[in-house]
């Protein structure tokens, strides 16, 4: 079955409440999102989820060159950020789109779908 990486975006800016109008707001928030989770899990899609600090607090590592390049703040400037995920398995970009949107509704945020490679897409890719 193949796994998606279901992303949620939020404002740069965040104020105490996480980026939320209110506390409330915020706490709801949180509830529908575990109740998504919980369902995720109780239909087999689910492989992991998170969410993650904010972008100010991102290390960039270029480790490309002799010595790694170590830089405080996020890699790109932007006005929102990833600001958590799921990995899911689901049947279909079909059944990851229609769980995105209940995803989105949860956390009141917008969320972004993608597909991991598969040894598939890689054969695709290198032509054999």
């Amino acid at each position: 079955m193949p796994t998606y990486l279901l992303s949620v975006y939020g404002p740069a800016e965040r104020n105490e409440f996480s980026g939320y109008p209110t506390k409330e707001d915020l706490l709801r928030s949180l509830e529908d999102t575990k109740a998504f989770n919980d369902k995720l899990a109780a239909e087999g899609y689910f492989v992991f989820a998170d969410g993650l600090e904010p972008a100010t607090t991102a290390t960039v590592v270029d480790g490309q060159g002799d010595q790694p390049v170590i830089t405080d703040g996020p890699y790109l400037e932007a006005k929102e950020y990833l600001g958590g995920f799921w990995i899911i398995k689901a049947p279909d970009l079909d059944v990851a789109l229609r769980l995105a949107a209940e995803a989105s509704k949860a956390c009141r945020g917008k969320v972004e779908v993608r597909s991991f490679h598969t040894e598939e897409s890689f054969a695709a890719l290198l032509g054999s």
